[in-house]
């Protein structure tokens, strides 16, 4: 009997050169995108769990939650915050290690230019807010705490 098919046109072993299954290649396909999914989702719960804890450190500080996630004007805001006549616009950024860099090294000019343009978007969506006193901060989530600093955009 010859190593081809029963049609006699295809090798019936892969080191002979026969195609791989279009059910194998799809197989394997799903293996990667499941496990890069996965990978998707836990950056993504991890970012989650960061604003959450900004969210915590600003209510234990007096804020309330006025919007978390909320999209404006194309843009996500990560946290609305309010204390008295201050409303604060908080954009959360988290680094797990010291070899991934600073988190505030991610706030660049073109994410303040996002986060002012979201704020607007969402300021006229919210008008009897308007009149507070508007203030940005970037919550740098780390190991060791949580850092805001105020005010990058001006």
């Amino acid at each position: 009997m010859s190593a081809t098919s029963r049609r006699g046109t295809l090798p019936l072993y892969a080191s002979a050169g026969r195609p791989r299954s279009t059910a194998a290649r799809s197989r394997r396909a799903a293996m990667r995108s499941s496990s890069q999914s996965r990978t998707r989702l836990s950056t993504f719960a991890r970012g989650r769990a960061a604003e959450r804890r900004v969210a915590w450190h600003y209510r234990l500080r007096g804020y309330r939650i006025l919007a978390r996630n909320v999209r404006a004007g194309g843009v996500e805001l990560d946290l609305i915050v309010r204390r008295g006549r201050r409303l604060v616009f908080c954009e959360v950024k988290l680094k797990e290690g010291p070899r991934f860099g600073d988190p505030l090294e991610a706030v660049d000019d073109w994410k303040r230019e996002r986060l002012r343009r979201g704020a607007q978007a969402w300021l006229l969506a919210n008008p009897s807010l308007s009149d507070l006193r508007v203030t940005f901060e970037f919550a740098a989530v780390r190991p060791g705490g949580i850092e805001l600093v105020s005010d990058l955009l001006y």
